[in-house]
């Protein structure tokens, strides 16, 4: 069997799967409600569990048995809030939506298991490796992890006519794109020159999306709500905080294409009818679009780049559809964006391409094409200073660094007679290690005895362009050092996903994917 080339945008709110027809065109492959979206949400009812727009319509009903926006805790080593009692890791609720969008597929395609996913270019590793595992559980071969931005270029690339079918670009291209989706947002400067995709920096927030945005409108409605029936809060009903959320959702949506709009809300038998602005909505959020300028401010700043070195400014995701974000960007650079993609689909579609790209290249069919990352945050080690005794974050490779990399840096030994060494490695954080985010350790056994403080340790960082770090430490003349490929600190063991994978199977019978 011929291997099918599929690209899946796993988001935070709704989730796409796209794939290239004999023609080698990327096409969004509807779902079984005949959608192309389909709702990031999943709802376990009893020994049934539900995916896609019927969970997201039991989430008013059942708030308690619903799990949404599961995305922004990926690398965690739960999910937020527990379901009928159990805490389940993100990566098996995620499994479930990746099942729904296979599962679905195949109805069009056929089997088929490989496949690209996308992530946000600023994910750390740990959620990059939970991503990762979510495929595997779905009973996918995830063959390669692809930046949403990187995707979205891909995409636009294309159907421009700058890229040509194989990817290739008649001439060097540098974009900057700006990514806001439904819970995080990326900004990313990447330059295309023939068939070589070169990430030269990227900043972003995991914690920012279409999600705040709806969340200053629900906020808006209960506190008119509040005023109206004796200050009782409609959030702090599950059932009550669900519906409001969906209102904002749809009130954002109109305020994307009218100037105002009305919201009727009923909680507890009492109703209300809300009327909101464009100009009000806007000034509500404008701390959160300031947070995104910002961020594509540092980014070029960071990068030593213009504005005018910038030959194409892309939006894409969702919520890039409201006018304040186009109005900002277009104040910003100076120029008028490009929004010509489907801000929904374009990621999906990317993945699809460089999943072509990717077979073809196995199969030795040419132009190659390779796609180079830098990595999102500060790698580093965490140590004791010997003056201060504070703790210290050594970073070996800074963020933005072209992958691959390596680095090498000396340390010494704290105390005498040490019997052993451990390397703590840690991403992002401040130079106190504060924030830091612990990825593992690599460990030196059965130092030599008398060995006296200030022993010197060398330590190696090699960090692949498939994002996996390796560790080594040795202690020279002594003959003793230690290779680890980190295993995360975060994210599931290889023991605990083959754990899940039988249990994961066994529950196939009574599985509903709705």
């Amino acid at each position: 069997m011929t291997d099918l080339a599929v690209g899946i945008d796993l988001g935070t709110t709704f989730s796409v799967i796209a794939h290239l027809d004999s023609m080698g065109r990327p096409w969004t492959i509807p779902n079984t409600e005949g959608d192309l979206l389909t709702p990031s949400v999943v709802f376990f009812d009893g020994s049934t569990i539900v995916v896609g727009k019927e969970a997201l319509k039991a989430a008013i009903a059942a708030p308690e048995e619903i799990a949404q926006f599961v995305k922004r805790d990926m690398g965690c080593q739960v999910y937020q809030k527990a379901i009928h009692g159990q805490h389940l890791p993100p990566e098996v609720i995620q499994s479930y939506i990746l099942a729904k969008l296979r599962r679905d597929a195949t109805r069009k395609l056929g089997e088929f298991h490989k496949v690209v996913v996308t992530v946000p270019a600023f994910f750390n590793e740990p959620r990059r490796k939970a991503t990762q595992d979510a495929g595997a559980l779905a009973g996918l071969e995830v063959i390669d992890i692809i930046n949403e931005p990187t995707a979205a270029a891909i995409s636009y690339g294309i159907q421009k006519g700058f890229l040509s079918p194989k990817g290739e670009s008649r001439d060097k291209e540098r974009l900057l794109v700006y990514d806001l989706g439904g819970g995080t947002f990326d900004a990313t400067l990447m330059e295309i020159d023939g068939t070589h995709y070169n990430a030269i920096a990227t900043a972003g927030d995991i914690y920012l999306g279409g999600i705040d945005w709806d969340q200053r409108i629900a906020d808006y409605l209960a506190e008119a709500f509040m005023k109206k029936n004796r200050g009782i809060d409609p959030r702090e009903n599950p059932a009550g905080l669900q519906r409001l959320l969906r209102e904002a959702e749809d009130a954002k949506r109109t305020l994307s294409a009218r100037d105002q709009a009305t919201v009727t809300f009923e909680h507890g038998g009492d109703v209300v009818r809300v009327p909101i602005t464009r100009q009000q909505f806007e000034e509500m959020t404008v701390d959160l679009l300031d947070r995104t300028r910002f961020t594509v401010v540092n980014l070029l700043e960071g990068a030593k780049l213009q504005w005018s070195d910038v030959s194409r400014l892309l939006l894409v995701g969702g919520s890039s559809r409201m006018p304040m974000v186009q109005r900002m960007v277009e104040k910003l650079s100076g120029r008028t964006p490009d929004c010509s993609l489907s801000a929904d689909e374009a990621v999906a579609h990317g993945a699809a391409v460089y999943a072509g790209l990717v077979l073809s290249s196995a199969a030795g069919a040419a132009p190659k094409v390779s796609v180079r990352n830098v990595n999102s945050h500060n790698l580093g080690v965490l140590g004791e200073d010997r003056k201060t005794g504070r703790r210290r974050n050594r970073v070996m490779i800074p963020r933005n660094t072209t992958l691959p990399a390596k680095h090498t840096a000396r340390f010494v030994t704290a105390h005498a007679n040490q019997p052993s060494v451990v390397v703590k490695v840690v991403e992002g954080g401040d130079a106190s290690g504060n924030d830091a985010t612990k990825i593992g350790k690599c460990i030196v056994r059965d130092l030599p005895a008398g060995l006296p403080a200030g022993s010197r340790v060398e330590v190696t960082f090699r960090y692949g362009q498939d994002g996996r770090l390796t560790v080594k430490a040795r202690l020279p003349g002594s003959g003793k050092e230690a290779v680890s490929a980190i295993e995360r600190s975060s994210g599931m063991t290889a023991e605990t996903l083959r754990s899940w994978n039988q249990r994961l199977q066994k529950a196939q019978g009574p599985l509903s994917l709705s």
